[in-house]
Formats: C-alpha cells, structure tokens, sequence
C-alpha cells in the first residue's frame, strides 16, 4: 500500500520528480537554444517530444504552453525555408502525450485548446498515385491549411486532416474521441464520426443546445442570400 501522510492523503511517487525535473530542464534548453519563430514564456514540453531544431524556426510558441510526453511537431522542409511560422500554438494550450502535429503550409491552434492524448493533426497528406514507387518515397501533397478555433477541446485519438483547401474548427468546440475531420465545423459544436458530422450545436438565437447542427438557420440565411444572387454560397459543414 502507498505510504499516507498525516492528513491520510497518499505521497506522490519521488520518480515523478525526476521526470518533471528533466521536462523543467528541457524546456529551459529549448527556450535559450532553438531559433524558434517566436516563443512565450512559461513553457512545459517533455523531455520525450520530438522537435527537431531546425524546424523549430517555422515554429511559433505563445505562453504557457504543455506539450506533453512522446509528441512529435514536425514542419516540411518548403515550410521551414518560408518566412511565416507553419506551426503557431497560442496562449494556455495543453496538448496530451503522443500527439502529432504534421505541418506543409499552416496549422493555427488558437488560445486555450486542449488537445488529448494520441492526436493526428496534419495539413497535408501523402501521395500515392504512382504505383511503381513506394508511397514513403512519393512525398506529400501540396495539402491545405488548418485553424482550430479557441477554447476547443480536441478529444483522444482524433484526427484533424487538411490534404487541401481550408479547414477550421470554430471556437469552442467539442471532436468527440476517435473522430475524424476533414471538413471545417461551425463555432460550439459537437462533432461525431469518421468523418465528424455534427451532433449538436449552440443555437445563439434560442440561447439553448439543438441536437444537430442549425439548419433552420442556415437555410434561412441560404435562402435570403439566393434572393439577392445567383450563386449559391457554400453550406459544406451544414450537409455533412
């Protein structure tokens, strides 16, 4: 049995130490050694994550950010050279262990996101098409770009994949675990599936949840827009 201290409480394990310790120092190290493209202060990233130093000039960090263990940021070699960050994480960010962050062009995790364990999110995909050579040798794609809106809560084992175009994820939002977005999501919503579809959404005209995402209100806002133009303006995330 775990050792109890006076106020019956169980100690912590003194290894745990150790590990925050090296992730302390770590951190440190990254902050006064790696040319990122901006960094804040305040930052915990485990000692275990993978970043190499040369990506980490297409890497923009803001403050009190928590990466955690076995995470992997990776940048494309035409992402690095470019003068724009391909990765930027704003303020308060919290992203679980074995997350993976895959960027070619732009991916935006904007303030207070929390991002669970085992997490893909990659702007890009790999190509495939030619059958004669190994698809690790084909490259990736020329891929999208990707924003994920602030206060979201990314769910463990999710997906977020951008091979083209724009995808964003509103503000507060909730991807349930093990989905997979590869179409944007309109602000407070819940998104379900492979691929995510909206379960449930905020209706701010009602001041309540709907089950669903708000058609009644797209429509309406469809059809005002059909009265006065011929084209038809893009309703992706209302037929998912």
């Amino acid at each position: 049995m775990p050792r109890l201290s006076h106020n019956h409480e169980p100690f912590e394990d003194p290894l745990h130490w150790i590990s925050r310790g090296l992730t302390k120092l770590y951190s440190i190290w990254l902050g006064l050694t790696y040319p990122f493209s901006a960094k804040g202060k305040h930052l915990s990233i485990h000692y275990t994550c993978r970043l190499n130093r040369a990506v980490a000039r297409a890497v923009q960090l803001g403050n009190s950010i928590a990466i955690g263990k076995d995470s992997w940021l990776n940048v494309s070699g035409s992402a690095v050279a470019k003068d724009n960050p391909a990765i930027v994480i704003d303020d308060c960010t919290l992203i679980g262990p074995r997350c993976q962050i895959s960027a070619a062009n732009s991916i935006h995790i904007e303030r207070d996101v929390l991002i669970a364990a085992s997490v893909l999110i990659m702007d890009h995909s790999h190509a495939y098409e030619d059958i004669t050579i190994p698809i690790h040798r084909q490259g990736i794609t020329a891929g999208g770009r990707i924003r994920i809106g602030q206060g979201s809560w990314i769910g463990a084992g999710a997906a977020v994949i951008c091979p083209r175009g724009e995808l964003t994820i509103g503000r507060n939002c909730v991807i349930a675990v093990n989905s997979m977005v590869t179409r944007s999501i309109p602000d407070y919503s819940v998104a379900f599936g492979v691929p995510a579809r909206v379960i449930r959404q905020y209706d701010p005209e009602m001041g309540a949840w709907r089950i669903g995402p708000n058609r009644g209100r797209a429509a309406q806002n469809r059809n005002s827009v059909i009265q006065t133009s011929s084209v038809e303006p893009s309703t992706e995330w209302v037929e998912q």
